[in-house]
């Protein structure tokens, strides 16, 4: 039990992968490029909510799976998703003895562009690369486990400038710098924490310093978000002392939150629609959704709800016309009314793990044995119309990813493509 959660705990590090890359083609030939260029720009996407633009895909799969694109393997040690933009995949990894960070960019074949040294990888409480990273304008921005943020061309992978959490005096948990830097207008966003600063935005072209939030208690494991209410721009991050929001303008204190003060650890990102944004975290703490209420420039929030039945420790959750689907530790996928909290239904046909959704269909992926499953996001029930499993190492952390007709997964070193776009059947010319 002790060394179950334990391990959980890491894997609110949400890490990465690099080095000596080997890629293995379908047997069934190579995919075709569409006319658009797949984007994903970094952690849960285009709005770090988890969902996907992509429309036409499938709403079961064959016995075995989609068809494999390509997989490719020893990518590195790390659990990081992946950010795709601009023809390009991107991810980190630890390699060799020394645990050496490393930025790595695949063509959307699988093929190595370019691979590029960060510094030194995080080597204790469960090593392994965290951070995801975050593409914009041509250029992808990382934050290491050890707090070295930098920014690198993402055509040569030549590094353009870099900083360090310790020059704010920054503190993290036990299981390092774990979330994935923000891009808001000009600003690169991260989270040093500690007791000097909370939130520090960097100008993303330099690396200088925009401005710097009051503390809020370490650093913990959530990535920000970036939330525009009622015209009013607000970054919100979770801390070890809860949740801090502050003016993406200046940096100053719109509100906190203590939920989940003192927790384990807090991982998740939270979520924001329709003027109510939702918090959960694991280990018996529950969640929590806030009203938001915009007045005179600023931002405040009131609690309108807590649950206890979505105790969501690492795999993160999605809103989809009003409700909030994920997991919980005591109870299994759960579907809860973003307004009220109600419950819905809960469906335990599935392990514990992260979630995707796009088109209809949610995107479950088991954080222990590589196992996904397709099923529907529908508030009546879940049901679930294909199945399948991926190779690789330990745990598989980092959440799925659909963009661009593709089904990307990571699992240890390993990364997977898949075909998941629907394509129309052919007419029979006899009739």
């Amino acid at each position: 039990m002790v060394r179950r959660r334990f391990v959980n705990l890491c894997s609110c590090v949400i890490f990465a992968v690099s080095s000596a890359l080997c890629v293995f083609a379908a047997p069934r030939g190579k995919e075709k490029q569409g006319p658009q260029s797949p984007h994903w720009p970094g952690w849960r996407g285009v709005n770090r909510d988890g969902k996907s633009s992509d429309k036409g895909l499938l709403k079961s799969w064959p016995e075995g799976g989609p068809k494999l694109l390509w997989k490719v393997e020893g990518i590195g040690n790390g659990y990081s998703s992946v950010a795709v933009a601009d023809g390009a995949i991107y991810t980190t990894g630890q390699k060799g003895d020394d645990d050496t960070l490393v930025l790595t960019a695949l063509s959307l074949d699988g093929k190595v562009k370019w691979t590029a040294t960060v510094g030194p990888g995080f080597t204790s409480n469960h090593p392994g690369a965290r951070s995801t990273p975050t593409w914009d304008s041509g250029r992808i921005y990382l934050e290491s486990g050890k707090g070295l943020v930098g920014c690198w061309d993402a055509r040569s992978g030549k590094r353009i400038w870099a900083r360090k959490l310790s020059e704010f005096e920054g503190r993290a948990g036990p299981w390092g710098y774990s979330e994935s830097v923000l891009i808001a207008g000009d600003m690169a966003i991260v989270t040093p924490g500690g007791e000097k600063v909370g939130l520090v935005a960097l100008d993303k072209k330099t690396g200088k310093t925009i401005w710097k939030s009051k503390p809020f208690e370490e650093a913990n494991y959530t990535s920000p978000l970036y939330v525009v209410h009622e015209k009013i721009p607000m970054v919100v991050v979770g801390t070890a002392g809860g949740l801090l929001a502050v003016s993406a303008k200046t940096g100053g204190t719109f509100w906190t939150n203590q939920f989940s003060y003192g927790n384990t650890a807090n991982v998740t990102t939270p979520v924001y629609a329709g003027g109510l944004l939702y918090w959960s975290n694991g280990y018996g703490m529950g969640g929590i959704c806030l009203k938001l209420k915009a007045a005179s420039g600023k931002i405040t929030a009131s609690e309108a709800w807590t649950t206890s039945e979505m105790s969501c420790q690492v795999g993160g959750y999605v809103v989809v016309d009003g409700h909030i689907y994920g997991f919980g530790d005591n109870t299994g996928w759960l579907c809860l009314e973003m307004a009220t909290g109600k419950r819905k239904w809960v469906n335990d046909d599935f392990a514990k793990g992260s979630i995707c959704y796009a088109d209809g269909m949610l995107y479950l992926y088991d954080e222990d044995g590589g196992n996904v499953a397709l099923a529907t996001a529908s508030p009546k029930s879940m049901k679930i119309t294909g199945r399948f499993s991926v190779e690789g190492d330990e745990h598989s952390w980092a959440p799925p990813v659909v963009v661009g007709g593709r089904l990307l997964l990571r699992y240890g070193d390993n990364l997977y493509a898949y075909d998941v776009k629907a394509r129309p059947r052919p007419v029979d010319k006899r009739q």
